[in-house]
């Protein structure tokens, strides 16, 4: 059975990749800052079908140390390089978040090289892909982009152009016999499996909670979580996909307003608290001078960063569910665990 090691097991797109491969028939190794987590994670795979949960052993290994990745990668054919940190607010210093992006990625690749692995999927973004400059109204973006990372921008989308960058570098000049596989996705929702989740989720929950009092002009791609863990998946073991990177998004672009009509129009009560007047731009601009979510959402304000999947389609078979599908599955999951506030 072959071993495949994924890294940050315990988050919402890991935890998810987890599952995949458990499905698929691999052992899975994950790895988790802390032991902890192991149990609860274990317990969300068992919630959500894992029939072989005896199969994933837990890893302890952190991104900004050495210590334990050779451990973790003893033994793996496959890494999927899924960790990444993600702010909860604006950092003091944009290396706070940038330079464990970037080293964290060279730490993972560095292992897997001296460990013997055959490929490494990194978890990059389309941040990597779509920013750093004026959005190309009109255009779409393709893996052929990247996002300038000495543009002024948030330290996330640097941070994911950086590290990318990086490993595509590392590999080229330093990686023997390692295999490179780099998935983009966009905004990934779909079902959680736990109180573990990614900032796109709070979205739906904001909004199912009323704590959205009206919808700005912003817009953005979706993806389901169980179809960027299938690409993960597709790009690990497909020849095709050695030195690509694939960009995961469902299809066209969806606004705030777009998200809460659909849970109006399919979940019924469940929604009643889902916001429908939209939110002029100058109101957000105005309250940006108070407020520091509202000042994060100023430079989106009207952009429109359109995006294709159609080499994911056409290399790896890939076939995700429509947006209507995955925003649905997401209000529900959050609804049957009881993380929606009432």
């Amino acid at each position: 059975m072959n071993r495949v090691l994924v890294t940050g097991g315990s988050g919402f797109l890991g935890s998810h990749c987890a599952l995949k491969l458990l499905h698929a028939g691999y052992s899975v190794r994950a790895t988790v800052r802390s032991q902890a987590k192991a149990d609860e994670v274990r317990k969300m795979l068992v919630s959500a079908g894992a029939s072989s949960v005896g199969e994933v052993e837990f890893v302890q290994a952190d991104l900004t140390r050495d210590d334990g990745w050779q451990a973790a990668m003893a033994g793996c054919e496959y890494v999927l390089h899924v960790a990444s940190p993600f702010p909860s607010g604006v950092p003091k210093d944009d290396n706070e978040i940038i330079l464990p992006a970037r080293d964290g990625t060279l730490r993972v690749l560095r292992a897997a090289r001296d460990s013997g692995v055959k490929r490494v999927v990194v978890t990059s973004s389309f941040a990597a892909v779509g920013y750093g400059g004026k959005p190309k109204n009109g255009t779409t973006y393709t893996e052929l982009d990247w996002t300038d990372p000495t543009v002024p921008n948030s330290p996330y989308i640097r941070s994911k152009a950086i590290a990318e960058r990086a490993a595509w570098d590392f590999v080229s000049s330093e990686g023997g016999n390692l295999e490179l596989a780099v998935v983009n996705p966009v905004g990934i929702f779909g079902p959680v499996l736990g109180a573990d989740y990614s900032a796109s989720i709070a979205i739906v929950k904001g909004m199912l909670e009323g704590a959205m009092p009206g919808l700005p002009d912003v817009y953005f791609g979706v993806v389901d979580v169980r179809d960027v863990a299938d690409l993960h998946l597709k790009a690990m073991v497909s020849p095709d996909a050695k030195g690509e990177r694939f960009i995961a998004v469902a299809g066209p672009l969806m606004s705030m307003a777009g998200i809460a009509s659909i849970l109006r129009s399919r979940l019924g009560e469940a929604a009643a608290n889902v916001a429908k007047k939209r939110l002029p731009s100058w109101q957000i601009r105005l309250a940006a001078c108070f407020s520091q979510n509202a000042r994060q959402m100023v430079p989106n304000l009207g952009k429109r960063r359109d995006s294709t999947s159609e080499k994911a389609r056409r290399v790896l078979e890939w076939s995700p569910r429509p947006n209507d599908e995955v925003i649905v599955s997401t209000a529900e999951s959050l609804i049957r665990l009881g993380l929606v506030a009432r």
